[in-house]
């Protein structure tokens, strides 16, 4: 993908998520990993309304050559990429959201992970999402913690593709920024499941069941 490309993409996802009500306000970043550096939304951006001319562009070091003002989570999408490339080095797009029910999932000291196996295809596209302890938005114990529980899963060998931040939304990565949404729609709609189900107490896949999608899909669970 070139960089025109990839600023194309950007647009074209965030406002996509924009218009199915999947981000809201100026919630929300969505970032790409070029060859020689980085693109990613504009603090306080809209992502239903973004230009592609706009975005932020950053050095390999992660200083800002031109666009509006970055998103301050830059450093935490660089920390991702940073982490992920040792276990997937295609990641090559971040997006964060604020899901209304990723969120309400976190809202009463949530565990340490956000959702069970409630269904074969979280399990199959979405895999392991940990909960990371709230923090500031844009707090550099937050980059640090992800870094570390990217590590932690990935030399467990069950590499993941998100991390929840309590209180805030969910971290999600992919190779591109479609892939990257296809799983925030999926682990959003799995946290709305999850909600709508609550009363029932529903049982999430056993052993047997996740096994069978690991060995049939390569489920990353």
């Amino acid at each position: 993908m070139t960089e025109n490309e990839a600023r194309e993409e950007i647009c074209r996802v965030g406002r996509s998520l924009f218009e199915r009500g999947y981000v809201h306000a100026t919630a929300g970043n969505i970032s790409v990993r070029l060859d020689d550096g980085f693109l990613i939304t504009p603090t306080d951006a809209c992502l239903g309304f973004l230009d592609p001319a706009r975005l932020a562009r950053l050095d390999a070091q992660g200083q800002q050559t031109s666009g509006d003002r970055a998103s301050k989570t830059i450093a935490l999408h660089t920390r991702i990429y940073a982490a992920t490339r040792k276990f997937d080095a295609n990641t090559a797009c971040v997006i964060h959201t604020h899901s209304t029910h990723c969120v309400a999932l976190t809202l009463n000291e949530p565990g340490d992970e956000l959702l069970p196996a409630l269904t074969p295809y979280f399990v199959m596209k979405v895999g392991h999402v940990p909960v990371i302890p709230y923090h500031r938005p844009g707090a550099s114990e937050a980059a640090e913690q992800v870094a570390q529980t990217i590590e932690r899963f990935g030399t467990a060998g069950t590499p993941i593709r998100a991390v929840m931040l309590t209180r805030l939304g969910p971290n999600v990565w992919h190779d591109t920024p479609a892939a990257a949404m296809a799983v925030l729609e999926e682990l959003e709609e799995t946290a709305r499941l999850q909600q709508l189900a609550q009363a029932a107490r529903p049982e999430p896949l056993n052993a047997d069941q996740i096994d069978e999608l690991r060995r049939t899909f390569g489920a990353r669970w």
